[in-house]
């Protein structure tokens, strides 16, 4: 499957988006479905359990991360 996002996993991940100030979204994804929780915005903090975007914090085990990718 191709896709057209890069989904963030480990704190490397993590890292290297907060550096580079890209925006970063937040999905909830279920066995049959998936919807977007926030459009988001660039990493503010992350930890262990969860990550800090503009403002609110998500749980890593209950959402994904998703850096879209230019298509260009």
């Amino acid at each position: 499957m191709n896709h057209t996002y890069r989904l963030l996993k480990d704190d490397m991940d993590f890292f290297a988006a907060a550096l580079s100030q890209v925006r970063v979204s937040v999905w909830h994804v279920l066995e049959d479905r998936e919807h977007i929780i926030d459009y988001g915005g660039p990493v503010e903090a992350y930890s262990v359990v969860s990550i800090k975007i503009m403002g609110r914090r998500y749980f890593r085990n209950v959402f994904e991360f998703r850096l879209t990718l230019s298509k260009g």
